[in-house]
């Protein structure tokens, strides 16, 4: 089957690190926004949501990007949303960016608020609703090492891949 993986994201979870994994795993790419908007002639939402459509044509991931929206009722789209404790977010932010913790909460705050309007104003829909998401992982508790290999058992298991 054509299987892609969509893969929403609060700011720091570890995302696009589970993002990477599975890819490998899977040995499928993984697209984020800095590859989709380098695609692109003009930066535009109609342009992304071409781009993203046509990248779906095949096996892949796709970070962000509102994409599970854009692919919705699509049989061959599995959306999933990554979670974790705030603080574990900053921390990991911290460590990632050499920033401090006010100056790491601040970007984790402002991130978040960014996507949140970035999906709601091109869906209509409430960025994080669960109801969006076919499965939702919690990098605290999961542990971003185990999280790929969940997924890619799932998608075994149920016979995606």
């Amino acid at each position: 089957m054509n299987l892609v993986i969509t893969m929403s994201r609060r700011f720091g979870t570890g995302a696009s690190l589970i993002a990477e994994e599975l890819s490998q795993k899977l040995g499928i790419p993984v697209y984020d926004k800095a590859y989709i908007e380098h695609e692109l002639q003009e930066n535009t939402y109609a342009s992304e949501t071409e781009a993203i459509r046509k990248l779906a044509e095949n096996p892949c991931i796709i970070l962000g990007r509102c994409a599970s929206e854009i692919l919705a009722g699509q049989v061959n789209v599995f959306n999933v949303y990554v979670v974790a404790d705030k603080e574990d977010r900053i921390q990991r932010i911290m460590a990632k960016e050499s920033l401090n913790y006010e100056q790491a909460k601040e970007m984790l705050e402002q991130n978040d608020k960014d996507r949140a309007a970035y999906y709601n104003e091109h869906t209509g829909k409430l960025w994080g609703d669960v109801n969006n998401y076919h499965m939702i992982l919690d990098t605290t508790k999961l542990g971003i090492e185990n999280c790929a290999e969940i997924m890619r058992k799932y998608f075994e298991r149920v016979e995606l891949i």
